[in-house]
């Protein structure tokens, strides 16, 4: 718990936000690499196990297979909702120039896919697994899904954001406990940045209908 209570401090500090700046990138990878990379080597000498970065699950389960291309559809209504109906307000906290611009949808990319990732790697591998070394799973996945929703509502994803985040980061943590593998809850959380990437572009220049969404 001091391990996590740590991260919390840090995370406090970090300037959490949607900035694309390469400047921003920094001062936002530093924290976010402490958070992820310090409770691993720490509880490797205390509490070995506890933090693994396994990709590849132990075993081939249909229902894993069946969570993966579900999530497809269900991303797309999730966004088509949030976005066009719920809170239509939320494309905007990801500022892009008037025009398309190459450099900044680039930008826009890399920075949605890097902290998909960082999500997964410290949500679900970190703050879950090491939950999950002191509390029953119902436990240790609602108290990871808070921390989750409780960043992710910093960062951008106001109005109806804290109940889908919510719902999303429990599914993950239900992926994890069932695999023990972070390959499906990578999978899916790109899945879901690749719907997020196209509903902000759509959001921006809307008159572009490749961009539709």
């Amino acid at each position: 718990m001091g391990a996590l209570l740590a991260c919390t401090a840090v995370l406090t500090v970090a300037p959490i936000n949607t900035n694309t700046s390469t400047a921003h990138f920094v001062a936002l990878a530093i924290p976010f690499f402490l958070v992820m990379a310090g409770p691993a080597l720490f509880l490797k000498r205390t509490d070995p196990g506890v933090i693994r970065f396994r990709i590849w699950p132990r075993r081939f389960r249909f229902l894993d297979l069946f969570y993966v291309l579900v999530s497809i559809p269900l991303s797309w209504l999730a966004f088509h909702f949030y976005f066009g109906t719920w809170s239509p307000e939320v494309p905007s906290h990801w500022h892009l120039p008037s025009g398309p611009d190459p450099e900044a949808t680039l930008r826009l990319f890399i920075g949605i896919n890097c902290v998909g990732i960082w999500d997964e790697l410290f949500f679900v591998n970190t703050v879950y697994a090491v939950l999950r070394s002191l509390f029953a799973y119902p436990l240790a996945n609602a108290a990871q899904a808070v921390i989750y929703t409780t960043v992710l509502y910093h960062m951008a994803f106001t109005g109806a954001g804290p109940w889908i985040v919510y719902i999303f980061a429990l599914t993950q943590g239900a992926m994890f406990e069932e695999s023990e593998s972070l390959l499906y809850v990578l999978v899916v959380h790109l899945i879901v940045d690749a719907f997020l990437f196209a509903s902000i572009l759509a959001h921006h220049y809307p008159g572009i209908p490749v961009l539709h969404f």
